[in-house]
């Protein structure tokens, strides 16, 4: 087992005494950990994933923020926070630095989300690409009517025959087999003498 898998080994345990409990804090495996940073409802949360390498702590471990809860937030917000996560993670090089950077993060909250709106009205990140079509204009492609099945009478007699369209409009035993016609056209069996 080299340095660098002893080193995560043991931080993996500091990790887990230090959150356990803690339930913005997930790891859904040994080398990928997220923490959920501000309040749920608001558009100034987002949740930080620090994922190792093989070579971590040697090497910078890989910082993220592709999480779906995070599509609220900004692009150049997530690209400055990642920057600056990154840049913090230089000084510890070597080092264990998965706590001191999700401590780091909140800590520098409110600068990192500074330039994130307290609330978000941009529904679609391209709007130019919409149209909009006047639907007097041209007629509803998209909506075609479903046709229903049309029988002809030699059809529909057919069916009523057998007892109905539907199995609901049918008899009571429409399908229950007749015992003593059966048994005439299967034989019913041996005879038994006396």
């Amino acid at each position: 087992m080299g340095e660098n898998a002893e080193l995560q080994t043991e931080e993996l345990e500091v990790l887990k005494s230090i959150y356990e409990g803690d339930e913005l804090y997930s790891s859904p495996n040994d080398t990928k950990h997220l923490y959920k940073f501000g309040e749920d409802t608001t558009s100034r949360s987002f949740i930080l994933e620090i994922f190792w390498g093989p070579n971590y702590p040697s090497e910078l471990p890989g910082v993220n923020l592709d999480s779906f809860y995070n599509k609220h937030v900004l692009s150049a917000v997530k690209e400055g926070i990642i920057k600056a996560v990154k840049d913090e993670a230089d000084q510890f090089l070597g080092m264990s630095m998965t706590y001191s950077l999700f401590e780091w993060v909140k800590e520098s909250l409110d600068t990192l989300l500074e330039s994130q709106p307290e609330s978000l009205f941009e529904v679609c990140d391209e709007v130019e690409k919409l149209s909009v079509k006047d639907s007097s204009e041209e007629p509803d492609e998209g909506r075609q009517k479903s046709k229903k099945e049309q029988l002809t009478k030699g059809q529909k007699r057919a069916m009523w025959k057998k007892g109905g369209l539907n199995e609901d409009d049918r008899q009571r035993g429409w399908n229950w087999v007749d015992v003593v016609k059966h048994l005439h056209q299967t034989g019913g069996g041996e005879q038994m003498d006396d």
